[in-house]
């Protein structure tokens, strides 16, 4: 090899290794910028994804309200756990249908129309989707005057109407025993068939049916269910609940 030869390849030796260098890095920048953008893609996916569940999970845990408002029935008057009365009975059914409701026991013993009337500006505090209204009991027992009876009714679906219009009512009818006098007893039970028909109000004609007058499904009084007597009240009550929902 000449000496002019020699002194050629040192001239390209350099440039040659300089030429591979360069081409490296820009692969090395090119992979680096590849794999950053990735990673920005997955985190966004990432946050999206995480928004999403989030979104599923706010929506699935909405429950709607229905609140039962009523006297010593709904309360479970004499129960040893009240969650055996007609509105426990109730949430057990929905929740074996894994229907999103709650529902509320306002039921207050010895209540009457007017207790009702004075406390449900208060109860009213609260989303409704569903009222149950079941009083009048204890005025008919009581001998209430039926006009003042009716007014206390209506005056309470008023107040819900006002502050709820959305809210979907149901007036629970009761009916007294025949010892209570004859003309008395029928106007009583005619008050809450008026008030349904008047507010177009899903309606159960008689709250107690084939439970009242029975004496193996009540108490000792003769008056409060046991808890057999509960659900069967609870069923009667599920055939004009269960199309609202």
């Amino acid at each position: 090899m000449s000496k002019a030869q020699n002194n050629h390849l040192h001239l390209i030796s350099p440039i040659s290794t300089a030429s591979k260098l360069l081409k490296f890095c820009y692969f090395i920048t090119a992979f680096l910028l590849v794999g950053c953008g990735g990673d920005k893609t997955e985190k966004t996916t990432e946050t999206q994804s995480e928004t999403q569940t989030e979104d599923v999970v706010t929506t699935d845990t909405s429950t709607k309200t229905i609140l039962c408002f009523g006297d010593s029935i709904t309360a479970g008057y004499g129960l040893d756990d009240t969650n055996d009365a007609f509105p426990g009975v109730l949430q057990q059914k929905i929740d074996s249908l894994n229907l999103n409701y709650t529902i509320v026991n306002s039921g207050v013993s010895g209540e009457t129309t007017a207790g009702g009337k004075g406390r449900i500006d208060w109860i009213l505090n609260q989303d409704i989707d569903i009222f149950l209204l079941e009083l009048g009991a204890n005025d008919g027992l009581r001998g209430v005057n039926l006009v003042e009876t009716a007014t206390n009714l209506q005056s309470i679906i008023d107040a819900v109407k006002s502050k709820s219009p959305k809210t979907k009512i149901i007036l629970a009818g009761m009916q007294l025993p025949p010892n209570m006098g004859q003309e008395y007893t029928r106007d009583f039970k005619q008050i809450f068939m008026n008030i349904a028909e008047k507010n177009d109000l899903a309606f159960i004609p008689f709250i107690l049916k084939d439970v009242g007058g029975i004496k193996e499904l009540n108490q000792n009084d003769g008056i409060h269910p046991t808890v057999e007597g509960h659900k069967i009240l609870a069923n009667t009550v599920w055939e004009v609940l269960k199309p609202l929902l």
